[in-house]
């Protein structure tokens, strides 16, 4: 029976090993070209949390809440902005994390605070927009090498840098939105009954199907 029984226990942990996370949630960040859209720099939130609840899938960007020859002035009123999944489509993966639910939770903290009406949700061109917006985020899931002065208005090179300082620490994505997207399965479904979040944007449900990503 022992034999048997080592067995089982040996073809469950092939079966671990070959089968994705079902669990934890990914974060992945992204540049988009210089444009008439905005975010330029973003994160992606994917996945279900390791304590259980509902599947998550959104994204966050920071952006000043209306664009005009202000910006090059001063402080200017910002906002969160959520990407259209043609946006995203059309902008560029660079890498990923899988994030502990700690990290997850100060990320969703960071979320909030920058959100409009709070007092990070100040937009400033030189030393608060959408670059270290996400900078704020790599911090929080314990990326380094972080500062890079000559790069914060430089969304696509300024990740690049990050993705190259933080070997071992990060998962290499580098492919354009389009094609990431469509190598991506469905989000998990959920493991427990858990309230929609708070947090603006945030989409959190207990259904099967995976979750769209959230427009405007």
């Amino acid at each position: 029976m022992k034999p048997l029984l080592r067995l089982i226990a040996l073809l469950c942990l092939c079966v671990g090993y070959a089968l994705p996370a079902q669990a934890a949630v990914t974060i992945t960040f992204w540049s988009h070209e210089l444009g008439n859209s905005f975010p330029h720099a973003f994160f992606t939130l994917r996945g279900v949390p390791d304590a259980g609840g509902a599947p998550v899938d959104a994204n966050f960007g920071f952006t000043a809440k209306s664009v005009s020859p202000a910006l090059l002035m001063g402080p200017v009123a910002g906002k969160l902005d959520i990407a259209r999944p043609t946006y995203i489509a059309g902008s560029d993966a660079q890498f990923s994390v899988v994030m502990t639910d700690a990290q997850y939770t100060a990320v969703l903290q960071l979320v909030d605070a920058w959100s409009e009406g709070k007092p990070d949700s100040v937009y400033r061109l030189g030393d608060h927009n959408c670059v270290h917006f996400v900078k704020e985020a790599a911090r929080l899931v314990g990326l380094t090498a972080l500062d890079q002065p000559k790069l914060m208005k430089k969304p696509r090179s300024y990740l690049k840098a990050v993705l190259a300082d933080n070997a071992g620490r990060v998962t290499p994505v580098e492919m354009h939105g389009k094609a990431y997207l469509a190598s991506l399965g469905p989000v998990a479904p959920a493991i427990a009954a858990q309230a929609p979040s708070t947090v603006p944007g945030i989409v959190a449900t207990t259904a099967t199907p995976p979750v769209p990503v959230t427009a405007r």
